[in-house]
């Protein structure tokens, strides 16, 4: 009898440990964090409550539009919620002063009317940030509207039983599908964004992002996990612009850049040039100017002044006279 008890107590802890990966979005610790819970369809909120998840579900709050809202005591000077959310279907809790008591993972379940429950989980992680190295020629950009397919070919041999796609943000990755190849198993996903994709045994995986907007733009991680233990990863990242978008395209737009700077260079050095040597051809002009007006004889001539003595200006004045002589025979006088 004590055999079967502690079978059942470890069937139970492993069932615990396998729910706790299929999570829906990750976030990093934080002392003020939210996670993140919005009904994305139209419906009746009936109910929410929250749970932290561990060995067992601990109720953290919940919430009825008919009899309010209550916390329990743990939690109840550590989270809260905006008033402006009790009346919709975001029903995001917030933490001021967590600890690290606070790392783990976490159940959002709305009672939705007439869908019925809706649940998400997310897990806090004790990390800066999610980053990813993006390995070379995994950069796809795209015009919005398009339909983007986004693969990965796995190099093992051994055959996939899991394959995961995930979106990564800076300070949030969420999952986007998960296969369970060995136990046929399809993980329906939370994220607010249609997303299509296989679930086979296949040697590539794929998904499909219908209608691309700029919002689709990040990064994309395919993780793949043989049965022997093998994985691989593949990383990718989105761009959704507008205009043309493939890879001639950013290369012309980058040639052409470089040219206009190199021709607005040229433009620029000329002009310069061309001012300076204006500038030296003024100076140049205006310096013969004024040695020319310096060395110029003067077109008239001094006054005769009442001091200078009258024969001296006679003399000034005076002209050359010729006269014309007859010319008289200078023949020997005859004597008588």
């Amino acid at each position: 009898m004590d055999y079967l008890t502690l079978l059942l107590a470890l069937l139970h802890v492993y069932r615990a440990l396998c729910e706790e990966v299929l999570w829906h979005t990750s976030v990093p610790f934080a002392e003020n964090m939210s996670l993140e819970c919005v009904y994305p369809s139209v419906g009746i909120l009936t109910q929410v409550e929250w749970f932290k998840i561990g060995t067992e579900k601990d109720s953290i709050a919940i919430f009825s539009p008919t009899h309010g809202m209550v916390i329990r005591k743990p939690y109840a000077e550590r989270v809260y919620f905006l008033n402006s959310t009790m009346a919709s279907n975001n029903m995001t809790l917030f933490f001021r002063n967590a600890s690290e008591d606070d790392v783990g993972y976490y159940s959002c379940s709305l009672y939705i009317y007439p869908q019925g429950t809706w649940q998400k989980v997310i897990q806090v992680v004790q990390s800066d940030g999610f980053e990813a190295a993006v390995p070379p020629n995994s950069h796809i950009v795209s015009e919005p509207g398009k339909n983007i397919t986004l693969t990965c070919q796995p190099q093992m041999t051994w055959p996939v039983q899991e394959v995961r796609w995930e979106k990564i943000q800076p300070r949030q990755i969420d999952l986007l599908t998960y296969c369970d190849l060995v136990h046929g198993r399809n993980f329906t996903s939370k994220f607010p964004r249609q997303i299509v994709s296989n679930c086979s045994h296949g040697r590539w995986s794929f998904i499909v992002i219908p209608d691309v907007t700029a919002s689709d733009s990040g990064l994309y991680r395919c993780y793949l996990q043989a049965s022997a233990g093998e994985n691989e990863t593949f990383v990718m990242r989105l761009t959704v612009a507008e205009g043309k978008t493939d890879n001639q395209y950013t290369r012309f737009v980058a040639g052409g850049t470089v040219l206009l700077l190199l021709f607005v260079i040229s433009i620029t050095t000329i002009i310069v040039i061309f001012l300076n040597r204006r500038r030296r051809r003024e100076r140049s002009d205006l310096y013969t100017e004024s040695w020319d007006t310096q060395k110029a004889p003067k077109n008239y001539r001094s006054p005769i002044s009442a001091s200078q003595p009258t024969n001296q200006s006679m003399d000034d004045t005076r002209e050359d006279i010729y006269v014309n002589y007859p010319t008289f025979s200078r023949r020997p006088k005859t004597r008588v």
